[in-house]
């Protein structure tokens, strides 16, 4: 008989963990849940948080308590230009220069392009017809809009053609405990995104956050029904670590994304954060990532260097 590979056993005790522990949580909490409220509960690293929507599905409560558990793998899909977001978010980027990050996506097959909203329109005229989708930012760079404007933020972007939608938190309401506020903030632009049939990407802010605070927005926006969480705007002084893909990789568990943004300049980097559980890469040095890649005898051209964003 053949032993059962470790890190297999690993992963289903994981699993099983983590079903059994939603499952005990939802029965405790049961009698307590707001009349007529749906209730959803999602534990990852000694954290459950439950978050409760009524009938129309607006938010009436969110709540963590502490428990105990380790979570969490999944298997990574090595496609690197299938998994870059192609990213110019400077303030300063002229129409010319999305024109050549739209040139270059179509070009390698990047998954995106992810620009400021004022650029939503022009890069869906840029990509008709190409596989590649148009990214946006939604609250950004410091997620401290209300959660009103970004649903609107978000319904004019999806209007003008965008397809995926990556929005910034409302950050000091995490560090506040204010859970339903945070909630709220997620699910409201997750309403308004998929029901234009775009993804929704929840950039938490790894950099400001502490680990605590890192699993509460992961699960909460697992709990809003986010397609993704993301590390970054690249914009408050950090950007992806290893470190913080595993953690947010084992919170979310294997159904949702994980994209990794803020900082990745070289193939290596990137590899680095796939092999730690992101299926997406934000970089605005995808065309450097992909050419490294190359088997190619010719020498790169030379690209210039980058900021994290």
């Amino acid at each position: 008989m053949i032993a059962p590979n470790t890190t297999d056993v690993e992963t289903i005790v994981e699993v099983v963990t983590r079903e059994v522990l939603v499952a005990l949580q939802e029965a405790h909490n049961r009698e307590t849940n707001p009349p007529g409220s749906t209730c959803k509960v999602e534990c990852a690293h000694g954290l459950c948080v439950k978050t409760c929507f009524d009938r129309v599905g607006e938010v009436v409560s969110a709540g963590a308590e502490r428990l105990t558990s380790t979570l969490g793998t999944i298997p990574h899909d090595l496609n690197m230009a299938g998994l870059i977001d192609h990213t110019l978010l400077k303030p300063d980027a002229t129409h010319d220069q999305i024109a050549q990050l739209c040139f270059e996506a179509r070009k390698y097959n990047f998954a995106t392009v992810c620009i400021n909203p004022t650029h939503v329109k022009l890069c869906a005229e840029l990509l008709k017809g190409s596989s590649v989708k148009v990214c946006t930012v939604i609250g950004f760079p410091l997620g401290a809009t209300s959660p009103e404007v970004k649903i609107f933020e978000t319904q004019n972007a999806i209007q003008n053609g965008a397809s995926e939608i990556d929005m910034v938190i409302n950050i000091g309401a995490l560090k506040a405990r204010d859970l339903e506020l945070v909630a709220r903030d997620i699910h409201g632009v997750v309403l308004a995104g998929h029901a234009a049939g775009a993804l929704v990407k929840v950039i938490i802010e790894t950099a400001l956050l502490n680990e605590e605070e890192k699993v509460l927005a992961c699960l909460l926006a697992k709990e809003a029904g986010a397609d993704y969480v993301k590390t970054s705007t690249g914009f408050s002084g950090g950007g992806a670590t290893v470190e913080d893909i595993t953690l947010m990789r084992k919170t979310v568990g294997p159904n949702i994304g994980v994209k990794a943004s803020g900082g990745i300049r070289t193939r290596e980097d990137a590899e680095k954060m796939v092999a730690a559980g992101a299926s997406r890469i934000g970089a605005s040095a995808g065309v450097k990532i992909l050419q490294a890649g190359e088997t190619t005898t010719q020498t790169a051209p030379a690209v210039a260097p980058v900021k994290s964003y």
